[in-house]
C-alpha cells in the first residue's frame, strides 16, 4: 500500500460524509422510512441500534473500497481496522489503567462513599455479620442485575462506544493516515468529525432548557469541547497501538465514569487525588503505550499505518 494514494480532499470528504451519515441514518426510520413512532423508550433505542449498525457496517465497507489495498494485502484489512486477536490483554489492561488515572479523585471519592455507608452498615447491625456480607453480596447481584437488563447502560456502555469508534476511529484515522496525514494532525483532525456528530443534541437540550439558545449552547459548547478532547486521546490510542480494543475500553470507562471529579467540599484528598492521578497519565501517557507492547516485530513489521515503527 502506497501513501498519498488517496488524496487528502478525499480522505477529508469521505470521513465528513461518514459522521454525517452516522448521525443522518438515525432519523431514516421515520422521516425517510416513514415507519410510525417507536412504542416504547426500549424500542427507541433498539431502532437506533440497529441504526448505528447499519452505519457502522457501511463506513467499514466505504473505507475498504478506498483505501488501495492490493490484492495480496486484503486478507490485511481487518488488521487495519485494528481488529485483532493478539495482545488482547495489553489492549485492555494498560489503557484502562491509563484512563483511570484521570478519574483518580473520582475513584477516591467514590471509595470514601463506599467505605462509609459500609461503615454505617457496620455499626448498626453490631459488627461484620455474614448476614450483611450476605445482604451487601446480594444488594450487588441485583445491582448487577439492573444494569445488565437495562438498555440505555447497553446503549450508553456497548454500542455506543463499539460502533463510533468504529467509525470515528478505524474507519477515519486510516483514511487520513493513507491520505498523507501526519499523525499528530489525525490526532486533533479526526476529533473534530467525532465533535460535529455531537451537534444532533443541540435541539433535544434546546427543548430541555425552555427554549433558551444561551444554555443550550454553553451545554453543547462543554459537550463539543469535551468530545474533541476525548476524542483526541482515543484517536491517539488506536495510533500508538494499532489495536481497536484500545479506544474502546477507554470510551467505555470515560462513559461510566462521566466527567472527572476535580474539587469536592471539605475534601482536599480528592484534588490531591485528581492533582497526582494526571501527573500519572502525563508521565505514563507514552511509555504504556509504546507500539512494541502490542505489536510483537517492531523492526521488519509490513503494516502501513507505521503503527509499529514506534515514531
Amino acid at each position: 500500500m502506497e501513501d498519498g494514494a488517496l488524496s487528502k480532499p478525499a480522505a477529508v470528504l469521505a470521513c465528513a460524509t461518514m459522521a454525517s451519515f452516522y448521525v443522518g441514518i438515525l432519523y431514516a426510520p421515520t422521516l425517510i422510512l416513514r415507519l410510525p413512532p417507536p412504542s416504547s423508550h426500549t424500542n427507541f433505542l433498539i431502532r437506533r441500534f440497529i441504526c448505528a449498525g447499519v452505519s457502522s457496517f457501511v463506513s467499514v465497507v466505504v473505507s475498504a473500497i478506498l483505501l488501495p489495498i492490493k490484492s495480496g494485502e486484503a486478507s490485511q484489512l481487518i488488521g487495519v481496522y485494528g481488529i485483532r486477536i493478539d495482545h488482547i490483554w495489553q489492549a485492555v489492561i494498560f489503557p484502562l489503567v491509563l484512563t483511570a488515572l484521570m478519574y483518580a479523585g473520582s475513584l477516591t471519592f467514590m471509595s470514601l462513599l463506599l467505605m462509609h455507608s459500609l461503615g454505617e452498615g457496620v455499626n448498626c447491625r453490631g459488627g461484620l455479620s455474614f448476614d450483611y456480607i450476605k445482604s451487601i453480596s446480594q444488594e450487588a447481584v441485583a445491582s448487577l442485575r439492573s444494569i445488565v437488563s437495562s438498555v440505555m447502560h447497553w446503549r450508553n456502555y456497548v454500542v455506543a462506544p463499539v460502533t463510533e469508534e468504529l467509525v470515528f476511529r478505524a474507519c477515519m484515522i486510516p483514511l487520513l493516515l493513507c491520505a498523507g496525514f501526519q499523525k499528530n494532525t489525525v490526532i486533533f483532525l479526526c476529533p473534530v468529525f467525532f465533535s460535529l456528530a455531537h451537534l444532533n443534541h443541540l435541539m433535544d437540550v434546546y427543548n430541555k432548557q425552555q427554549n433558551n439558545w444561551t444554555r443550550a449552547c454553553m451545554i453543547i459548547g462543554l459537550q463539543l469541547g469535551y468530545t474533541v478532547v476525548f476524542g483526541s486521546y482515543a484517536s491517539f490510542l488506536f495510533i500508538r497501538t494499532g489495536h481497536f480494543l484500545a479506544p474502546v475500553v477507554a470510551h467505555m470507562f470515560c462513559n461510566i465514569m462521566g466527567l472527572p471529579l476535580l474539587v469536592s467540599p471539605g475534601k482536599g484528598i480528592i484534588s490531591l487525588a485528581f492533582l497526582a492521578g494526571g501527573l500519572g497519565f502525563l508521565w505514563l501517557l507514552f511509555p504504556i503505550t509504546n507500539s512494541g507492547l502490542y505489536n510483537d516485530r517492531t523492526d521488519s513489521c509490513r503494516c502501513w499505518q507505521g503503527y509499529c515503527s514506534g515514531n
